[in-house]
């Protein structure tokens, strides 16, 4: 999967998940009539937020975004629906690609080497992602939901 696709699907997920959870709260404190939507879709959009910053981290490193691309790239998470126009504005830039970078050429520096070694083998990629997402998951469930 190109770093282009990859990006759109988990921004748009993102998207999707924030229209969900927001129904969900629309309808434990508006309507008073459940709570069962904040707790599904409450979970649902963590996990997918942070497959979302984790695959923006991992965009960082592949194709040099600058420190303030990675920080917009992940504050667009922040706010319900942002991540499609920041995937849009992406996109545009021409900051995502075709192709992943580090498949083929020589990776420098201590987060190349292992971004490189995941891109080159994906099945193991995708399962130290998932990994990752599931990892994450259980530490913000520990820490619990933000005050």
């Amino acid at each position: 999967m190109s770093p282009t696709r990859l990006y759109r699907l988990v921004a748009r997920a993102e998207a999707v998940t924030w229209a969900l959870l927001l129904t969900g709260m629309f309808l434990k404190y508006v309507t008073e009539t459940t709570e069962l939507g904040v707790q599904v879709f409450g979970m649902v959009h963590g996990v997918v937020f942070i497959a979302y910053c984790l695959t923006t981290v991992l965009l960082f490193v592949d194709r040099r975004w600058s420190a303030g691309r990675l920080a917009l790239g992940l504050l667009a998470a922040v706010p319900p629906f942002a991540t499609v126009p920041f995937e849009s504005y992406a996109e545009r830039a021409g900051i995502l690609g075709d192709s992943w970078r580090l498949r083929s050429e020589d990776p420098r520096g201590i987060l190349e080497k292992p971004t490189a070694w995941l891109l080159r083998r994906p099945v193991q990629g995708l399962v130290v992602g998932i990994l990752a997402v599931a990892g994450l998951t259980g530490v913000a469930l520990v820490v619990g939901p933000p005050a």
